[in-house]
């Protein structure tokens, strides 16, 4: 029975970092630490100012508010759900909590051991890494963010010391200050404080004789050491300074010294040459520097833009993670990772537009501000494969409310819709054509409306409806509450298994474009408009993958796998008799991902329409290789729904 415990935990740790980087020997060992702790809802994990405990959290079932006391008020500042990992930073900190932790429902969490916590961060450098960037900014949750890809496990090898879901090539080492500004023992404060003032830093660092470090003096000490107490300013710098100092070698990788500064409650880090005291100073490394060195990461980005309530700098922030775009386009990662990347955050941006338009409207409608409602991104932002700040998709799905709040629910929700997408046209996204967007009332609309739109496409499935059930089927909750999603999900296939028909259309939907390759094998390009001569990667490459890989999966009845790529290595192991020809197809639609954002990038454009001269002879090779499953899939359509014997 120990052991079939023991298991159930792992395949849970196993599903969110860092748990994720961990070899298998290395996860039993937690997992048969691992206390399971049920809390009734209301019930209290800790409070703010108690001792940190000999563990930290993850929330296996269930939901934890992280509040503080705001104005004699408790106000929820986390939420932390399914894989999210809390209680840490007081941990490392030897700390108290500076939250409070209530439970927001019944919930279940594992409680981590910190005996096997320190034994994690010493034998696994990823794991360092992964909390370092979790808290460069401060956080007191690290996130499940970034972790819905178990591939991500892959980019991290025995000889590497850097995580590439935190950092960018070339960033494992700290960015320190030199030379740094230094007094001497026996110098009185004012000394101290006029250099500072020259200079313009907040932090002084106090040698000995021998020119070793001492102590550091910085803000906080003058104000908390020297005015508070009304000490003089002749009063001598070691009387106020902190000490002892902690000191690294200057070349300490960033996540073991960002580790330090989290353990000792550091905002200053002083480098020597040889890592102790007693050796010469070389550097000193401030929070600041932290977040110099980690602001094209992911994790940073994603963090800003969470805590971020100015358009101008979401949209900013947006605009630089074009930068992290082409950065590992050009560095050849792994397409699924960055897909992974960007998604997050576009969904952050997202997420953070919902909070801000709740803020705006909610005190203008409180009989409804807390109605329960998701944000549905669609097509390739649903697919989690929205790479360029293409055409939106998405829509807006609120739970039913009496009759006489209808009219009050339906002016707060269009009013959400609004400002979410005025927030992500401010960050560079386009308009959708065809106005398939959360803004347009008829896509902004209760739970049960939705239930009879999918209804009526699933029933009648005429070619508008199968357009729509190509563009809808491939919804993501993306901000709100995912039980209404998940409801819609159920919806779609209790409707599926009475129209069983409907499949059949949807497949003859799926084959509507053909391989992109003529008869002498040449690229099918268009044949005028402003698009005359260029090959249409999205309609002739991308679209007939995604189109196969979701008729497929739907017929296999698996809920919640809307990305093309995974669909596809789903499909591979669900039908091993084609699972070469599934995985070439998932290996195919990368690479037509990875040529469209290269090409948009490059243009400044979409990157859809691609001029076939303008490729290498090994691109268009490449692609033309690729073309080959789109072939062998759709034929695999065609017999498996019958559809030569299948009628218009």
């Amino acid at each position: 029975m120990a052991n079939v415990i023991v298991n159930r935990v792992m395949e849970f740790l196993k599903k969110y970092p860092p748990f994720s980087f961990l070899s298998p020997d290395l996860l039993e060992q937690v997992a048969k630490e691992v206390e399971l702790i049920y809390f009734e809802k209301g019930e209290f994990l800790f409070q703010k100012g108690e001792p940190a405990k000999n563990y930290f959290f993850v929330v296996r079932e269930g939901a934890i508010n992280l509040t503080e006391n705001r104005d004699g008020q408790e106000m929820a500042v986390e939420f932390c759900d399914e894989g999210d990992v809390f209680g840490v930073l007081a941990l490392l900190g030897k700390r108290p909590y500076i939250l409070t932790a209530q439970a927001a429902e019944n919930s279940l969490v594992y409680a981590i051991p910190v005996g096997i916590f320190d034994r994690i961060i010493h034998e696994n450098n990823q794991v360092s890494l992964y909390f370092a960037a979790g808290f460069a900014s401060g956080q007191v949750v690290v996130r499940t963010d970034l972790s819905h890809s178990q591939k991500a496990r892959s980019l991290f090898t025995a000889n590497e010391r850097e995580n590439k879901l935190m950092l960018l090539p070339g960033q494992t080492k700290i960015n320190y200050s030199y030379p740094v500004l230094t007094c001497k023992t026996g110098d009185t404060v004012a000394s101290a404080v006029k250099k500072m003032s020259e200079k313009g830093v907040g932090s002084i660092v106090v040698i000995n004789h021998e020119g070793y470090p001492e102590g550091i003096i910085t803000d906080r000490d003058l104000r908390n050491r020297l005015i508070a107490l009304n000490k003089p300013y002749s009063t001598h710098v070691e009387a106020i300074m902190s000490h002892p100092v902690v000191t690294v070698r200057k070349d300490t990788a960033f996540a073991e010294a960002y580790l330090i500064m989290i353990k000792n409650r550091l905002h200053h880090l002083i480098c020597t040459e040889d890592g102790t005291s007693a050796s010469p100073l070389a550097g000193i490394v401030s929070n600041h520097d932290i977040l110099l060195s980690q602001g094209n990461s992911p994790a940073v980005i994603i963090n800003t833009l969470l805590n971020s309530s100015d358009i101008h700098e979401i949209a900013r922030i947006r605009n630089q993670s074009e930068i992290l775009l082409q950065h590992y386009l050009e560095n050849e990662v792994a397409i699924e990772f960055v897909s992974d990347v960007i998604t997050e955050i576009n969904d952050a941006i997202i997420n953070r537009a919902v909070a801000i338009a709740k803020d705006r409207h909610g005190p203008t409608y409180p009989r409804v501000k807390n109605l329960a409602f998701c944000f549905l991104g669609l097509g390739s932002e649903g697919r989690g494969e929205q790479l360029l700040r293409t055409d939106l998709d998405n829509a807006m799905v609120y739970e039913d409310v009496p009759e006489e709040l209808r009219e009050e629910a339906t002016a707060y929700m269009h009013l959400i819709a609004r400002d979410v997408m005025d927030i992500l046209f401010a960050c560079g996204f386009h308009s959708c054509p065809a106005e398939m967007m959360a803004n347009n009332p008829k896509w902004c609309q209760p739970l049960s409306v939705w239930k009879k739109y999918f209804s009526s496409w699933i029933r009648e499935p005429d070619q508008e409806s199968l357009m729509m059930a190509t563009v809808f089927f491939d919804f993501r909750p993306v901000a709100g509450k995912k039980i209404l999603a998940e409801e819609i999900s159920q919806h779609i296939y209790r409707e599926i298994e009475k129209e069983r028909l409907f499949l059949h259309f949807f497949a003859k939907n799926a084959l509507l474009n053909p391989p992109p390759l003529g008869f002498f094998r040449n690229f099918l390009v268009e044949k005028s408009g402003e698009h005359a001569e260029k090959f249409d990667i999205k309609l002739r490459a991308m679209m007939p993958l995604a189109d196969a890989a979701r008729v497929l999966i739907l017929s296999h009845r698996i809920v919640g796998i809307n990305n093309t790529f995974k669909r596809f290595e789903k499909l591979a192991s669900l039908e091993p008799k084609y699972e070469d020809l599934f995985k070439e197809a998932g290996k195919a639609y990368e690479i037509f991902m990875r040529i469209r954002a290269i090409e948009g990038l490059a243009t400044q454009s979409s990157g859809r329409y691609i001029r076939p001269d303008s490729l290498g002879k090994l691109h268009r090779q490449l692609l033309k290789n690729a073309f080959f499953p789109i072939e062998e899939i759709q034929k695999i359509i065609r017999v498996r729904f019958q559809l030569d014997y299948f009628g218009d």
